[in-house]
């Protein structure tokens, strides 16, 4: 089959690879119908996740139609339309039993948390469904039927962004009436700002630095920042807000823009990235005010504004979403025309284009936004 694979940093490759088999009993194998390009894709492609290899199977966002069914799969059957979520859950451990499924104990042999598809060997070495096939294992837990009616388009995202950047409100504690910055107008960012808006928050301020993307945000009615246009945008977020927001959504993460020093610290494996978004974080919510963190990151932090937010009774939140436990809800939602994720979707490319997909993605050229690759 083709596969989108790593070929070393800053590369990836369209490649023929063999096809994936059932291992497991609760195995099942997926036809690929669509299959995305999301920004955590990138941090693998940067290196800046350990455990990554020439020839991994890259993606994490990906749905289709079942093509074979383990012997001890009982919720699925042959041909039935999925979409699988990026977490890889037992069902049956301490997390996956209290809803925390990116926490799985069993899922993930190289680490302390859970296996997530297609994100290297440090989180279970799963490959990844940009691909024309993926083995799905655990598929009595993950995997979602799908109705027929509605759209690749409007289905796929259940995968990750929407669940994640729904939690990221949540876990912000989200309010009506609320002033909310967001830090990162990608996907996540921009469909965070959806759900606050869902949620009635009366200002919703957007921060970035991609002209495109700002005015994306700005057509959902969120106020923009170009943090570019400022030195200190944090303290200016702050006086803008009267005294901070109430809730500050971190949708950046390693995607962060670094000072050359940071450039150089990662390159040594010193730190994982830019400081830039936590630093604005910590300026820009209120006394009492909440943070949360769904943008990836990664090893060990020097100058963390720990006191910052300790001094200030802020309450921080962050990690990987544990995305099986807002599919159902959410699909709910696209069923009954309250939420429409379509709107981000700025480019559909065959398998054969994706390193073409990943360089736009990557350098924000051609307005993109997000990609869908089609095997």
């Amino acid at each position: 089959m083709k596969a989108i694979v790593y070929d070393g940093i800053q590369k990836v490759q369209c490649r023929n690879v063999p096809d994936p088999k059932i291992e497991k009993d609760d195995d099942i194998i997926v036809k690929v119908t669509s299959t995305a390009i999301c920004g955590s894709d990138l941090h693998l492609v940067h290196g800046l996740v350990k455990g990554m290899y020439d020839g991994f199977i890259l993606g994490h966002e990906t749905m289709g139609i079942v093509e074979e069914v383990g012997k001890g799969v009982t919720s699925l059957k042959k041909g039935d339309r999925v979409i699988v979520p990026f977490p890889i859950s037992c069902g049956h451990c301490f997390y996956c039993e209290h809803n925390e499924f990116s926490q799985c104990d069993n899922s993930n042999p190289n680490g302390e948390a859970g296996g997530l598809f297609g994100y290297s060997k440090s989180y279970g070495d799963y490959a990844g469904g940009q691909a024309e096939y993926l083995r799905v294992p655990y598929a009595n837990v993950g995997p979602v039927k799908v109705p027929e009616e509605l759209t690749d388009e409007q289905v796929l995202f259940l995968t990750d962004i929407l669940p994640t950047s729904l939690w990221g409100t949540e876990i912000a504690n989200v309010k009506n009436n609320d002033t909310v910055v967001v830090l990162g107008c990608g996907p996540v960012g921009l469909l965070t700002i959806k759900w606050c808006m869902l949620k009635g928050a009366k200002r919703v301020i957007a921060v970035d630095r991609v002209g495109y993307r700002l005015e994306h945000a700005k057509s959902y009615g969120a106020e923009v920042v170009n943090f570019e246009e400022f030195d200190e945008v944090g303290k200016y977020l702050k006086e803008i807000t009267s005294g901070g927001a109430d809730a500050v959504i971190d949708c950046v993460g390693l995607d962060g823009k670094m000072s050359l020093v940071e450039k150089v610290e990662t390159a040594l494996k010193l730190q994982g990235a830019s400081k830039s978004a936590i630093e604005i974080s910590s300026q820009a919510v209120r006394k009492c005010g909440h943070v949360s963190m769904v943008g990836v990151y990664g090893n060990k932090y020097n100058n963390f504004p720990l006191g910052n937010f300790f001094s200030r009774n802020v309450t921080l939140k962050m990690g990987q979403c544990p995305a099986t436990r807002y599919v159902k809800p959410i699909l709910e939602k696209i069923q009954n025309g309250e939420f429409d994720a379509t709107d981000i979707i700025t480019h559909k490319l065959s398998l054969e284009q994706g390193r073409h997909a990943y360089e736009i993605f990557d350098a924000k050229e051609d307005n993109c936004i997000k990609v869908i690759l089609k095997p």
